[in-house]
């Protein structure tokens, strides 16, 4: 079947996207605490006469722009949270060709995309109308930080295997295909002693000082660069007063590589220097608290050739890579997935982050025309 491709939403439309997701950002949205975003989305979908609107126990909103035939469906995902911490300042700064906003990007554009790319669809009637399989549209929770994918997870239960694929969808990153998952381990490393009086029970160990002699042993870890593979400490806490032998402390480990093999050679010798450095009057322990399973499409796949002619076809240089996206959960389970992102921007996950405007319509170009293309090729 040969579709009509559309080349954009017209400017109009655009503007109402961007107001979409500056609305959408001003919802706080933690991780673990998207419920308002969540029943935002859900009464907008309502709005736009979905099908079989539902949300699930995790929060996970879905919607469906039926089809007339019996193709599997499509799913596109966006995720709800954010980084950033229910008191973040959200204030928006406009100027032209830019908006800067934290989660503006990361991922308010993405949930925003979702309605845009109803908008789009029924722009093209004939196309709306004549998708061979459903369009699956998910406003997914817990991707962020130590939500662990649990949104994600959730969905892909939820449809098993009857789908034809996942596209993820991300504000940011306009021209990147990300078609390899890339593995993560996360661990909480705490540190317990006995404490006491800074002067009085001087020469006691301290939660603090082992913990901080741990980490040094840590990032000495000599890391490969083929595959590239990382260590972080991207937080750390523990202590009751300055003048107190510190009792407990913990910090949150991050590692990842693009090869399962290296990562899990990281962690266990990670695991064995954390038991090493116990002893009668000390206690760690390393307990995992994320996980993201690592997974690929190859680069000949039809799904990932075709996101990168669909780039090309909009004048956007496309660059297949590897990332920590949503798309890990499904890729780690042998279904096809990508994920796309829709303007360019920087400053992700900092509160400095922002949008750059005029290539959004060129990205939505590109995802519409994705969609469409998706069913025959």
């Amino acid at each position: 079947m040969n579709w009509s491709i559309p080349h954009t939403l017209d400017a109009s439309q655009i503007e109402e996207l961007l107001d979409l997701a500056i609305s959408i950002q001003q919802i706080p949205a933690p991780t673990f605490g998207e419920g308002r975003r969540a029943a935002y989305i859900y009464k907008r979908f309502q709005a736009e006469h979905l099908k079989d609107v539902t949300q699930d126990s995790l929060g996970n909103v879905y919607g469906c722009l039926p089809g007339k035939g019996k193709s599997p469906p499509l799913v596109v995902c966006a995720h709800l949270d954010t980084v950033f911490p229910e008191a973040t300042d959200l204030t928006i700064t406009r100027s032209p060709g830019k908006i800067a906003a934290p989660g503006i990007g990361d991922n308010s554009l993405g949930v925003a995309a979702l309605l845009g790319l109803v908008w789009a669809l029924r722009k093209q009637k004939a196309t709306a109308s004549a998708l061979p399989g459903d369009l699956w549209l998910v406003a997914n929770v817990c991707e962020e930080g130590l939500g662990n994918l649990a949104g994600m997870r959730a969905v892909v239960e939820h449809f098993a295997e009857q789908v034809k694929g996942y596209l993820i969808l991300e504000g940011m990153a306009l021209g990147q295909i990300y078609h390899r998952g890339l593995g993560v381990q996360r661990y909480k490393i705490t540190a317990e002693t006995a404490g006491g009086h800074s002067w009085v029970d001087y020469g006691k160990p301290s939660a603090v000082h082992e913990l901080v002699a741990l980490i040094n042993r840590l990032i000495a870890i000599p890391l490969a660069k083929q595959p590239r593979t990382t260590l972080n400490i991207g937080v750390v806490s523990g202590g009751t007063s300055v003048n107190t032998i510190a009792a407990q402390a913990c910090c949150l480990l991050d590692l990842r590589s693009e090869q399962a093999d290296a990562l899990q050679e990281l962690s266990s010798l990670v695991e064995a220097m954390i038991r090493d450095a116990n002893r009668p009057t000390v206690r760690l322990v390393g307990e995992i608290v994320g996980h993201r399973p690592a997974g690929m499409l190859p680069l000949s796949h039809p799904m990932v050739r075709l996101a990168i002619n669909c780039l090309e076809v909009n004048g956007i240089q496309p660059h297949p890579n590897i990332g920590s996206t949503d798309a890990n959960l499904p890729l780690s389970r042998g279904l096809p997935a990508i994920c796309l992102g829709l303007t360019s921007g920087a400053g992700a996950h900092t509160t400095n982050e922002y949008i750059e405007t005029r290539p959004l319509e060129r990205g939505m170009s590109q995802l519409v025309e994705f969609i469409q293309r998706y069913y025959t090729e």
